[in-house]
């Protein structure tokens, strides 16, 4: 099967919270309060300094919605609906069918939380299959841009940012009044996370409902089939081994979820846009602190790491 090369690093930038043992970047990230653990799965800030004209070409995917705060840099999105341009501004980005082509340039602050499948629908947000591969405001979420910016003190230490965004989405909450999530989404999720390979049978019957529900729940709450959305989960604990920040105990075991190396070269290209090896050998400084914050919370929702404890690749 494929043999792992060494992840590039881009030597211009300097990111302020640290390097895995591979130099790769790190962001501060960390689980929810208990009492929003079943809306967001991650918050998350990410402050990296780099020369005021230096432009990084990089990437994001991500498997759910996002609300993010750009508190400095340029940034450029490739999205669905066209380029998208913003400095200091408060957006929604929903879900991912592929890498999205970004570009910043100067240093960066970026922060903001990842929504668990099917908060959107319960707080009475907007349908994710409208908003895949796109970026909003997030008045879609009825939470006025604004309001958010006017919450983040500049600069406050990350913690202190990530409080305040996590009192927004209680106060929304409680606006809304609703119940949680779908508990099928949360038991499809924690599918995505343990055995991505799995048939869509399979998964109906773990989640105990018949196939054509779970479809329909997925497609709700995913914005996407529930074939499309292992899929994509499988490429992701791929592309986290690739960057370096996957438990590297698990590696066979992610590549056995494909048939052969052919296999794996033409669906990894067809999600991330190139091989798997080209993927090692270019820098992706942006991905990587996506990527790194996703298999954190992998590891923690399947208990195999404890919130606050050292990473494999720390």
């Amino acid at each position: 099967m494929y043999q792992k090369v060494r992840p590039a690093i881009d030597g211009a930038i300097a990111p302020e919270q640290g390097v895995t043992k591979d130099g790769q970047p790190l962001s501060y990230n960390r689980a929810p309060a208990p009492d929003l653990a079943p809306w967001i799965s991650r918050l998350y800030v990410a402050k990296v300094a780099a020369p005021i004209d230096y432009a990084v070409q990089c990437g994001l995917f991500d498997d759910t919605a996002f609300l993010r705060i750009q508190l400095a840099g340029l940034w450029e999105a490739e999205t669905a609906s066209g380029r998208v341009e913003a400095g200091n501004a408060a957006l929604f980005f929903g879900p991912q069918s592929r890498r999205m082509p970004i570009r910043v340039t100067g240093s960066f602050i970026s922060l903001g939380l990842a929504f668990r499948p099917g908060a959107c629908t319960a707080l009475a947000g907007p349908r994710l299959s409208d908003h895949l591969d796109r970026l909003s405001s997030t008045d879609v979420v009825a939470i006025p841009p604004d309001r958010i910016m006017a919450a983040l003190e500049p600069g406050a230490d990350p913690e202190t940012w990530l409080l305040a965004l996590e009192a927004i989405l209680r106060e929304r909450i409680r606006e809304a009044a609703c119940r949680p999530p779908d508990p099928v989404s949360a038991l499809f999720e924690g599918i995505c996370y343990r055995d991505p390979a799995m048939s869509v049978a399979k998964a109906a019957a773990a989640c105990g409902v018949e196939r054509r529900k779970l479809e329909r729940v997925v497609n709700r709450d995913f914005g996407m089939p529930p074939k499309q959305v292992l899929r994509r989960a499988r490429a992701l604990d791929m592309a986290s081994y690739l960057r370096g920040v996957a438990d590297r105990d698990e590696a066979d075991e992610m590549a056995l979820r494909y048939y052969d190396e052919s296999h794996l070269i033409h669906e990894f290209t067809e999600l991330f846009g190139m091989p798997p090896r080209q993927f090692a050998q270019t820098p992706q400084p942006i991905l990587t602190l996506t990527l790194e914050s996703r298999q954190a919370r992998r590891l923690e929702a399947l208990q195999r790491l404890q919130p606050g404890q050292a990473r494999p690749w720390q």
